[in-house]
């Protein structure tokens, strides 16, 4: 029998998001690719977002070869219009929303804090912070209920010299995350992932490494390899499906292990 205060998960289901609405920003690559393709598979209609629309746009081919369904909108995530537009277009196309990834982001600057710019900082605060709460605000304002997902980094646990104002603004996301979960629940759950080392392009351009010194990096990784943008889409496919319904305002770390 069920106690009142369990909630029944058929574990068949747990992990199946048939019916859902999910934006992914950043969705043209990377993590974002990553989590839109396992989000498509689970059974999403999701909504493509990034500013290089033939990146957006292969994506929602590839994911319309495997048979799911896909929409890709070109949109400026530091811009409150853009966000406006693509939340209203993803219901345009399928009627509601319930799942947003406030991924897009990154940082290809890598100088130490005492060095950097006011426009260096000013730009990764705009990409990476205002554009998480801006988009985080429209979001919960089309949604009945739902869930909202950030990408933070491992960068947010600690000091990262060369890359501080990177590790300042993710720290910052941790914190938004807790207090969104306080004041949206129950309607929305509000959850992040912090990134360990996953070859995308923005961090091997910051880090001024190639693939081939992957097999060093690993060397550093109690699991013996970088992570793959699935291992982050599994990940985020957890936080958002019914699986966690009872979880809200953590910050998973998906890194290989403890640094």
């Amino acid at each position: 029998m069920t106690k009142w205060n369990e909630v029944p998960v058929d574990p068949g289901a747990a992990y199946d998001l048939a019916g859902q609405v999910a934006v992914v920003t950043g969705a043209g690559r990377g993590i974002g690719e990553g989590i839109a393709k396992v989000y498509a598979r689970a059974g999403a209609s999701v909504v493509l977002a990034a500013r290089r629309t033939e990146e957006i746009e292969r994506v929602e081919a590839e994911i319309v070869d495997e048979g799911g369904q896909a929409v890709a909108v070109t949109t400026d995530v530091t811009s409150r219009n853009a966000l406006e537009h693509l939340a209203d277009a993803a219901i345009a196309e399928y009627g509601s929303l319930s799942i947003w990834v406030n991924n897009a982001g990154g940082s290809p600057h890598r100088t130490p804090l005492t060095e950097l710019s006011r426009d260096g900082w000013d730009d990764c605060v705009d990409l990476n912070l205002t554009a998480i709460w801006e988009a985080s605000v429209v979001a919960a304002d089309r949604m009945n209920d739902g869930a909202i997902l950030n990408i933070s980094s491992m960068a947010s646990h600690g000091p990262t010299p060369g890359s501080g104002h990177y590790a300042a603004v993710k720290a910052a996301t941790n914190s938004l995350t807790y207090t969104f979960a306080r004041e949206l629940a129950p309607r929305i759950r509000v959850n992040a992932i912090a990134p360990g080392a996953v070859p995308t392009e923005i961090m091997m351009h910051a880090l001024d490494i190639t693939m081939d010194d992957m097999p060093k990096l690993a060397r550093h990784i109690p699991m013996g390899r970088v992570g793959a943008p699935d291992d982050l889409g599994m990940a985020a496919l957890f936080l958002v499906a019914p699986a966690s319904a009872w979880i809200t305002g953590q910050v998973l770390n998906v890194s290989g292990g403890p640094r």
